[in-house]
Parts: C-alpha cells; sequence; structure tokens
C-alpha cells in the first residue's frame, strides 16, 4: 500500500503524495452561453458525461468546439449557464464563489500549458505557493516528497528559468500535488513541449492514475498524448460527439481528421 492506495512500491512513487482517492466528476446536461458581438454563441450545447474515479481520460475535438470551456465548467473556473456539474456527488452549481474557493484549494490540481510558474521563486517555493495563499503552509517534507515523486528533489532551488521545459512542467504538476487533490485537470499540459519532455509528462500523469487512484482530465490535441489514457472523448460544436478506449495514436488520429472535415 502506498499513501492509503494499492499499488507498486517504488522509490519516491506517486502514489505516496496523495491522501485521498480520486473523485468522480459527472457533468449533466452542461451548457455554456457566451455573449459576444453578433450574439450568444453556445460553448458547451448540453454534455453529459462521467469521469469514473481513477481513470485517465482525454477531451479532444476540433478548434473551438468546447474542449478547454468543458474543462473550466468540470473544474469550476466558469460557470456553467445551466446543468450541473458534481465532483464527488457534491454539486458545484450550488456552491458559492467562497466554497468554490475552497473546493478547488482542496480537492483540485490544475495544470496548464504555459507552467503559470512564478519566475523569480524557486522550484520548492512555487510547489509551497498554493498552501502559503490557502493559510496552511506544507511542511518541508511534505514540498520534498512531491518533488522526489516528480523526480526534481535536485532542482528545488532553481528558479524557473534554469530548468527545461518538461522540469517546469513538473514542477507545475508538483504544484498542483502538493494540495493533494482527488482530481487533477490538465488543459494542454504538453503543447509547449518536445516530444522527450511530453513523454516524460505524460508518463507522470499515467502513474498519478495507476499508483494513486488520482482521476485525470487532460484537454489535448495530441494523439501520441490522448493514446496514454483510458479513454479519449471527442467534442464538435459544444457536443460529445463519440467516445472510445483503448486506442493507439494512428486510431485517435484519424477519427480526428474525421471529425475535422465534418465540422
Amino acid at each position: 500500500m502506498l499513501g492509503g492506495y494499492p499499488g507498486r512500491r517504488a522509490p519516491h512513487s506517486v502514489g505516496s503524495v496523495i491522501s485521498d482517492v480520486g473523485s468522480r466528476v459527472d457533468l449533466i446536461d452542461v451548457r455554456k452561453k457566451y455573449r459576444t458581438a453578433a450574439g450568444e454563441v453556445d460553448a458547451l450545447a448540453g454534455v453529459s458525461a462521467s469521469f469514473a474515479a481513477g481513470t485517465f481520460t482525454a477531451v479532444m475535438g476540433p478548434s473551438g468546439s468546447g474542449k478547454s470551456t468543458l474543462l473550466h465548467c468540470a473544474a469550476g473556473l466558469d460557470q456553467v449557464t445551466s446543468g450541473d456539474v458534481r465532483i464527488g456527488g457534491v454539486s458545484l452549481t450550488r456552491m458559492s464563489d467562497r466554497q468554490l474557493t475552497c473546493l478547488r484549494r482542496n480537492t483540485i490540481g490544475f495544470v496548464f500549458q504555459a507552467f503559470n510558474l512564478i519566475p523569480a521563486l524557486t522550484a520548492r517555493q512555487n510547489v509551497e505557493l498554493p498552501r502559503r495563499l490557502a493559510g496552511r503552509p506544507a511542511s518541508a517534507a511534505e514540498v520534498d516528497e512531491v518533488l522526489n515523486a516528480v523526480g526534481l528533489a535536485d532542482r528545488a532551488g532553481h528558479r524557473p528559468a534554469e530548468l527545461s521545459g518538461g522540469q517546469q512542467q513538473r514542477v507545475a504538476i508538483a504544484r498542483a500535488l502538493v494540495t493533494r487533490p482527488g482530481v487533477v485537470f490538465a488543459d494542454e499540459p504538453t503543447g509547449a513541449l518536445d516530444l522527450a519532455a511530453s513523454r516524460e509528462v505524460l508518463n507522470l500523469l499515467r502513474r498519478l492514475v495507476d499508483e494513486s487512484g488520482i482521476t485525470v482530465v487532460m484537454v489535448t490535441h495530441d494523439p501520441r498524448a490522448a493514446s496514454r489514457a483510458d479513454r479519449a472523448l471527442f467534442l464538435a460544436d459544444g457536443r460529445v460527439v463519440a467516445e472510445a478506449d483503448q486506442l493507439d495514436a494512428a486510431a485517435v488520429a484519424e477519427r480526428l481528421v474525421a471529425l475535422e472535415t465534418t465540422v
């Protein structure tokens, strides 16, 4: 057992840094409208989808299909126009802003394409930041644990400019893990990385699921990244149009091409 989870015992295992099991995420007939100069736009048009606890899902689709909007609504970063979003069975749409903030701090981890690290802070200080902002400073041991888990114990004192892109993204993942979330939402986490760095980050996300039982929902345009997930959810025009599991990169690419030619 690692940190309360069944899994393999290994040095610096990701499984040892998460205290709570993965959280189920449910979207129920979610609609999201945006007002533009040309009128209202349906970014999400009645999306219903479930992400089981301890699974890795890739969300894919053509540009403008609603992928990032789905992620932001599922994570409570954006309010839905109608419908319901639930994490661990708890409805986000009935929460106050304060309650949503507490939920995001305590239950959810975020990883973005742009890393969003503070340039003046070291890797260690960047990782510590979410807990400090929440008024619950992490102990040195907790920070060491997540840095070890992402393979960056020897880079703790380095600032972002002194790290490679892949290392910066791993710091961002460590920062997400230090709050011990049940679910991690990742928006194009390999979009700014080369092939080798992408592989490192995807391996780490895969380990979060396999060793920790954490839930990972990842928006990506890369079929190779999607092939590391348990399943892929395909969106077009703000709707779920297909889903599939156990797909290789070539099969994912074929589905994306088919979607793009019909949109």
